[in-house]
């Protein structure tokens, strides 16, 4: 299987693509195709571990490791000492036509465990087969998941550094005391006085810079990224895809064959694009369901077919998908116009110079063939976490409970009775203050920290607290750096020193 860019440039193999992170015309690598998997092959799935389904999807792509490889980095990843739950991604039924794929269960409590656990073994392949010696330096942006979950997968990883961009003010109390409280002498966090998509930009300015691949290199370094733009972080996403659909039908809930809604709540487009790459693949998938918070450029573009980042930038309750350069949409668009490389390099140029573009009439009908896209304010999402509590007594983050409204408000206006898998992304105690709000009231969290809010939902809610984050209290802080959008470089240089 061979990768090329988005923007139409650059040949690679798998591992080139995984070692690279981004093609060096900025593009993002995509398969040449997607292979096709079988009706047969998908009941077959089903009698299958979560370990031997992912081995089996990662294949298709990664030719050029071998089976032993990829079996190896799969039992590594998805071992029983960083999975709390023996199915990996269970799912979980809500009610007779909405069930809850947990995404959660690994060692930082959110989905980016479910590809961060893999790709630093990947990685550390890619650099053998390509005779890469100098340490892999890994850069990530984060709106608050991704950056604890690559901080933990590469911690103390052989030939490997991880330097990690968070915004200052842009991520919940726990998700930053994950990141700070990190150990491993490869680690390395760093706070940026902005918000996700300055740190995004800034991560992609230094991956495009020709000065500071050569400093890294004079100091033996080369870039790579975790970041979903990264073929690597995501090809894993798309087994938990095949695995929801498989466990549906292992369960009776449908038949295989039968199409499934997904509905996922997104903010850089990773997750809910291996959905599509999933359904390309011969996955039943009926209608993807793109559910947004406040910041819902993505709403905006799937009704009118025009990308435009000229609005407010709003920090929400579900900060992770407090994004509005949504960089894995960039693969869709690569898809939407027939896979011309020369039209999406036009459409990003656009988005840089002019902050907007559109793909036009005809390609924004067939996107509504697959995709649907609805938003939820903070005001709704609290609510959807009292109201799923109360009905179903499930306990959803506030990520999740963006996706369940979405899904009301979707099934409202389409009446689409098609059985839905409700993608849910991080744990509630991720989120505790929000969420104890949300099931308890706005008094219930008042003059708590966010230690105590914890505490408090698993007294209310019977939810039992991950150990992980009864023990962040104690942890000591050790990463305290800071630096404006304009000094990521140095800052990254500065960690080395």
């Amino acid at each position: 299987m061979s990768f090329f860019s988005t923007r139409g440039g650059s040949c690679v193999t798998a591992s080139q693509a995984v070692l690279r992170g981004l093609a060096p015309d900025g593009g993002l690598f995509v398969p040449v195709m997607f292979p096709q998997v079988s009706p047969q092959k998908i009941a077959a799935l089903g009698e299958m571990s979560y370990q031997r389904r992912a081995l089996e999807i990662l294949k298709l792509f990664l030719e050029d490791f071998s089976l032993a490889e990829i079996q190896d980095a799969v039992d590594a990843a998805y071992g029983p000492d960083r999975f709390d739950d023996p199915a990996i991604a269970p799912l979980k039924r809500l009610d007779d036509q909405t069930w809850v794929l947990e995404l959660f269960h690994g060692p930082t409590l959110a989905f980016k465990d479910m590809a961060l656990q893999l790709l630093p073994h990947l990685t550390t392949l890619s650099a053998r087969k390509n005779g890469e010696n100098r340490e892999v330096a890994i850069l990530v942006a984060t709106s608050g998941d991704t950056g604890k979950a690559a901080l933990e997968g590469f911690r103390d990883v052989p030939g490997t550094s991880c330097t990690v961009f968070y915004p200052l003010d842009g991520v919940s109390d726990v998700q930053r005391l994950q990141m700070v409280t990190t150990a491993g002498a490869n680690t390395h966090v760093i706070a940026v006085k902005g918000n996700f998509d300055d740190a995004q930009t800034g991560v992609k300015e230094l991956f495009s810079s020709p000065d500071f691949a050569t400093e890294m290199d004079r100091r033996g370094k080369v870039l790579s990224s975790a970041n979903s733009i990264n073929f690597g972080r995501l090809v894993p996403q798309v087994v938990y895809y095949f695995s929801a659909y498989t466990d549906l039908v292992a369960q009776g809930a449908v038949r295989c064959g039968d199409p499934v809604n997904f509905c996922v709540p997104t903010g850089n487009f990773g997750n809910i694009l291996a959905a599509y790459y999933a359904r390309e693949m011969g996955l039943p998938v009926g209608k993807l369901i793109c559910a947004s918070n406040r910041n819902n450029v993505l709403t905006d573009f799937f009704s009118s077919g025009i990308y435009s980042t000229h609005r407010i930038f709003f920090k929400t309750k579900s900060p992770s998908m407090d994004i509005l350069v949504s960089s894995n949409l960039e693969r869709l668009l690569f898809e939407v116009a027939d896979r011309d490389g020369a039209l999406v390099k036009t459409w990003m140029d656009l988005l840089k110079k002019c902050g907007s573009y559109s793909v036009g009439d005809q390609r924004r009908e067939w996107l509504e063939n697959i995709f649907w896209g609805g938003c939820a304010d903070d005001n709704a999402t609290l609510a959807e976490i009292g109201a799923r509590f109360q009905q179903d007594h499930y306990l959803l983050d506030t990520h999740t409970a963006v996706a369940s409204n979405v899904l009301r408000q979707y099934r409202a206006a389409k009446n689409d009775a098609t059985p839905t898998v409700l993608v849910s992304t991080a744990s509630p105690y991720k989120f505790a203050r929000d969420v104890l709000s949300g099931i308890a009231g706005p008094d219930a969290a008042e003059n708590l920290d966010a230690f105590a809010c914890s505490a408090e939902l698993e007294k209310r809610s019977g939810v039992p607290m991950p150990e992980s984050v009864r023990r962040l209290r104690d942890l000591p802080v050790r990463h305290r750096a800071e630096c404006g959008t304009d000094g990521m470089g140095p800052a990254v240089l500065a960690e080395f020193d």
